[in-house]
């Protein structure tokens, strides 16, 4: 099958590595062990996992997981062309422990921040950091934030990700209005139930992400959809102009996925062609 065939069918094309992946648990920032797995690349041949690659930590979106079929179709790829990832469930979430009703963008936080120091000792000094949507916040965060970004780290790839996190609490208010009134509430996202207390709101609302934007020191690649309709193209433009500037550790590149949707989920092939070009650009700066 031609490379243009399999381009148009959204299959992709085999990558140079093999993909060894196994799962995981570790000590999150919290108080609570999460769950992980990692996808690391091997030698076809030997069976011999790669040493010296691109190391990546993924952070999934609001609500979401490890699992969700963008994040994993990204970091298997990814693995498949050199890059090793460690992908976690937040506090709460998935298959980690704890509550997610107590946890926030504070939390969130603390728990990348446990998930880079496991995957620094498991698979090697951490270059890079992805996110999906919230989780895209949470990475460019952690990289603004000269006391939490790990020395090695070079490069930030952000998927849908919005420009601030007081957006979200302003959603989840208007979605149910006893959160504020009485302290907790229930919103349905997915087609689920999810409790959510006063406090997750008023952290949400605490940050301000615009002005830690400028603080960024690492190489930024946005990658966005003008027809999301979760998170609004305009955010994209706004981290972009926020990250670079006169910092001349850091510059943002925005990748527009014309079609796609928040989870990629709408055409198979979007994933693959983010992961693809992930791959290059995290190599690039490794």
């Amino acid at each position: 099958m031609s490379s243009s065939i399999r381009a148009t069918i959204g299959e992709p094309m085999e990558g140079p590595f093999e993909r060894h992946s196994y799962r995981v648990r570790f000590p999150g920032g919290n108080g609570f062990e999460l769950a992980g797995i990692v996808d690391r690349p091997r030698d076809r041949l030997t069976k011999d996992a790669l040493i010296d690659v691109p190391v990546a930590v993924f952070s999934h979106c609001f609500t979401c997981s490890k699992d969700l079929k963008a994040i994993a179709r990204v970091s298997r790829r990814l693995a498949e062309l050199g890059v090793a990832v460690l992908r976690y469930d937040l506090t709460g979430l998935g298959g980690s422990d704890g509550d997610f009703s107590r946890t926030h963008f504070t939390s969130n936080q603390a728990d990348l921040q446990a998930a880079i120091q496991f995957a620094g000792s498991e698979l090697g000094a951490v270059t890079g950091l992805i996110g999906h949507s919230f989780g895209g916040a949470a990475s460019l965060a952690i990289a603004s934030d000269e006391a939490a970004r790990p020395s090695t780290l070079q490069a930030v790839v952000a998927i849908a990700a919005p420009s601030d996190t007081v957006h979200l609490a302003n959603l989840l208010d208007r979605m149910d209005p006893t959160i504020q009134e009485v302290g907790i509430g229930e919103v349905e996202i997915g087609g689920r139930r999810w409790s959510i207390r006063r406090e997750m709101l008023e952290d949400f609302r605490s940050h301000q992400l615009a002005d830690q934007l400028p603080k960024v020191e690492a190489q930024v690649m946005v990658f966005h959809s003008p027809t999301d309709e979760t998170v609004g193209y305009d955010h994209a433009l706004r981290i972009a102009s926020l990250i670079g500037g006169e910092n001349e550790r850091s510059s943002c590149s925005v990748v527009t996925l014309s079609g796609a949707d928040h989870l990629l989920i709408r055409h198979p092939g979007d994933a693959i062609w983010v992961a693809d070009t992930a791959a290059a650009f995290l190599s690039r700066y490794h």
